[in-house]
């Protein structure tokens, strides 16, 4: 594939009721080509339909079968195939799929989903026997990652399969010509992650429908900033939107390298701090990019912790419609949660986050030596959402963590870089899986039910926020352990990597009924039912929305130390 024009081969992958094969025979009937399933073409070779040879033979014989119909379908060209949802699971099969082809994601709400599947009465689908919604939360988690890798992602919510149709015939004639250049691309389809080998720099790529963008983390990476700045085509103006004490720590360090790869710099640093977050900041700012003149094709740079990259995002998405945004965060939690994932927002009165946007950056750098001047404190609260992103999805970083704990309290740059990459990838990963957290990005509130509940019931005074999250991460493995989904060892681990890295797992005297009303209140709630993220062992979870109110209130007091 030499990349100078469009691939004659598109595959289509998605979970069940993605709308695969009526997107694939709109999309050969446009293009001329054929239309294959790979579902079809299991039963054509076994002769049994796939509910039977699922009751009959099981998943193993099916998944083998499968294979067989992934390498037949990958030979033909002028053909669209719709592959089986699982089908991404096999590397062999990723192989197959993406060897010239332009691959793309059909993504839907679990809502829509479950919509189109009840409408689709006839089709009898095995993995979805039962509680439907349980388990296409269990597949979109296992499988999110894998279906991020996609060339491109198509929302399918709202849209025929002819209106999604034209979408995909519109990126592959627009994109497939230079996707298919990348020379890490097959790659990382089959190793089922980012290949980093021709930038060590690289943390991850994140792949949305809103777009795609690079994720750097490394050891004084701010000087090499101009480099990736011409790489993804931005410049000659650069605005810093700063918070005022780290442009004071290090802002001449920031402007001098911007300036050495000739970039033109305006810095506005501000008082940042969560009451800060405002439209009144915001509009702050407006003023200052007015008066320096700035132009749709500069470049807004968030420089600071997580109010400077929200207020800074959210001037960026909204100034002259919409500036190319770049986040270089300097606290932890910056690095490996809010810069990734393109929530922007400011504060109301009655509430904070209200007035936002999801406007995705177009370059993230994390700098771990800036992490040196960071509060202990907030250095540690940071921490808990690398614990998080272990426990959720990546028993190995689980292990570097336990490993390694007192290397990673200390700043040693190659244990705390290689740490930042790994969960700064997990955090891209999720985002290009679920952008608007209608999906697998729900996992990433793990601990967040109880630890929201916690910050509102202390006025936002008390605790940090990784703080808090600890505390809920305790709270959650709790619950898990009464509804038997995880054993005490678990548990135990967990909290015992909380507390060696600083973190609390109580928060004695909050009030236990103060504390479940806020839970009712939280937006996470779902048809005033509380959803709730839990472990099922490592690196493996499941929500659930049935956990008995006696075992939530005996969780919360458990951790406030009040009695059930």
């Amino acid at each position: 594939m030499t990349g100078a024009t469009p691939p004659e081969r598109i595959v289509l992958i998605g979970l069940s009721g993605s709308g695969k094969t009526a997107v694939a025979q709109r999309i050969a009937q446009r293009l001329g080509w054929q239309a294959v399933d790979t579902d079809v073409l299991v039963e054509a070779r076994d002769g049994r339909d796939i509910p039977r040879l699922f009751r009959e033979a099981g998943e193993v014989e099916f998944r083998r079968l499968e294979r067989l119909a992934v390498a037949e379908a990958s030979t033909a060209r002028r053909v669209v195939v719709a592959t089986g949802g699982g089908a991404v699971l096999d590397p062999d099969n990723r192989t197959c799929l993406w060897r010239d082809a332009f691959v793309v994601h059909l993504e839907a709400s679990t809502d829509t989903l479950l919509a189109r599947l009840a409408a689709d009465r006839g089709q009898d689908r095995p993995l979805l026997a039962g509680d439907a919604r349980a388990r296409l939360a269990r597949l979109r988690a296992e499988r999110g990652p894998l279906y991020a890798l996609a060339d491109w992602t198509v929302r399918t919510d709202g849209l025929t399969p002819d209106e999604v149709a034209e979408e995909v015939i519109a990126a592959w004639q627009r994109r497939a010509p230079a996707v298919l250049s990348r020379p890490n691309r097959l790659s990382e389809a089959i190793s089922g992650g980012w290949d980093t080998a021709h930038d060590p720099d690289l943390a991850a790529e994140v792949r949305t429908a809103s777009g795609s963008y690079p994720v750097y983390a490394g050891w004084n990476a701010v000087e090499r900033l101009p480099v990736w700045l011409r790489e993804v085509g931005l410049g000659p103006v650069v605005h810093v939107v700063a918070d005022r004490q780290v442009a004071a720590l290090h802002g001449e360090r920031l402007q001098a390298a911007l300036a050495a790869g000739g970039l033109e710099t305006h810095l506005h640093a501000l008082p940042m701090s969560e009451a800060a977050k405002s439209l009144e900041a915001a509009t702050a700012l407006y003023d200052r990019l007015v008066a320096a003149r700035a132009e749709r094709r500069h470049v807004v740079l968030a420089f600071g912790g997580g109010v400077a990259t929200d207020l800074g995002g959210f001037v960026a998405a909204t100034y002259l419609r919409g500036m190319p945004l770049v986040q270089v965060p300097t606290s932890l939690l910056g690095m490996v949660d809010a810069a990734i994932g393109g929530k922007v927002a400011v504060n109301h009165r009655e509430g904070k986050n209200l007035i936002g946007a999801f406007y995705q950056p177009r370059l993230v750098v994390a700098d771990a030596a800036l992490l040196r001047t960071l509060p202990p404190r907030e250095l540690v609260s940071g921490w808990a959402e690398v614990i998080k992103h272990a426990l959720i999805m990546d028993p190995e970083l689980l292990a570097w963590l336990e490993a390694e704990a007192e290397a990673l309290l200390a700043l040693e740059p190659q244990s705390l870089v290689r740490v930042l990459r790994r969960s700064m990838a997990i955090k891209a990963r999720v985002v290009s899986a679920d952008e608007r957290e209608d999906g697998l990005r729900m996992i990433l509130n793990y601990g967040h039910t109880v630890g929201h509940a916690l910050e509102a019931a202390t006025g936002y005074t008390t605790l940090l926020h990784g703080e808090a999250v600890a505390i809920g991460m305790a709270a959650a493995a709790a619950i898990a352990v009464e509804l038997g989904l995880i054993d005490r060892e678990l548990e135990a681990r967990q909290n015992t990597l909380i507390e060696r890295f600083g973190l609390p797992l109580r928060a004695p005297g909050v009030d236990l009924d103060t504390v479940l009303a806020r839970m009712r209140l939280d937006k996470k709630v779902s048809g005033r039912t509380l959803r709730f993220i839990l472990l099922t062992g490592p690196g493996r979870t499941v929500i659930r929305s049935d956990v008995p109110e006696d075992t939530v209130r005996r969780a919360v007091a458990l951790v406030t130390g009040a009695t059930a």
